[in-house]
């Protein structure tokens, strides 16, 4: 059990370090600039793992359904962007994200499923207009895969933290978890105002 955890914990903080800024898709390919996108804003990663946290607080459908909501409204948002639809106020609602799913974390709101995917679908809308607005001369489809598929390493890190820390197996697990929202919150604040 402990094993299991400290492999979660670690997969999540491997997964979580940005080891490397947007590559050029020149250079490396419109995949691997996607994928190192996410990874590259502590935003986007703070966001992508508290997704995955929450989810496993939720437990049950919520463990895939919320994710998967968040995937798919990530690539509705990168297709306004690439059409050339605006969203108003990207940045903020990003920042915005960091926090309330932090504070949902937090307080370990169990919310309806439904609802829970909703919440999450409308703050990825705006990562994935963002997303969509940084693309350069990389193509659209490998950039959105590379980018996709970052997102549910990111969030499958969360849920593996969230099982392993969050279900009783380690003391005071559920706590531990609650802190990491908690944190995650007040890291987008200091984004917010920093």
């Amino acid at each position: 059990m402990i094993r299991r955890t400290l492999l979660a914990i670690g997969l999540t903080v491997a997964s979580t370090a940005p080891a490397f800024a947007h590559l050029d898709p020149e250079e490396h390919g419109s995949f691997m600039a996607g994928f190192s996108h996410p990874l590259f804003g502590l935003d986007h990663i703070l966001v992508m793992v508290a997704v995955g946290l929450w989810a496993a607080q939720i437990g049950g459908r919520a463990l895939q359904a919320v994710p998967a909501a968040f995937v798919a409204m990530m690539a509705a948002g990168f297709g306004l962007a690439v059409a050339g639809l605006p969203l108003p106020f990207v940045e903020p609602v990003i920042l915005a994200s960091v926090v309330a799913l932090g504070l949902l974390v937090a307080i370990a709101a169990r919310l309806d499923v439904a609802l829970s995917a909703v919440i999450v679908a409308v703050f990825a809308l705006f990562h994935g207009h963002a997303h969509g607005g940084e693309l350069g001369v990389a193509g659209a489809m490998p950039f959105a895969a590379g980018f996709v598929v970052a997102t549910a390493l990111l969030h499958g890190a969360g849920i593996a933290l969230g099982l392993g820390i969050g279900i009783g197996r380690i003391a005071g697990g559920g706590t531990l978890t609650r802190i990491l929202g908690g944190a995650t919150a007040l890291a987008g604040m200091a984004l917010a105002f920093g």
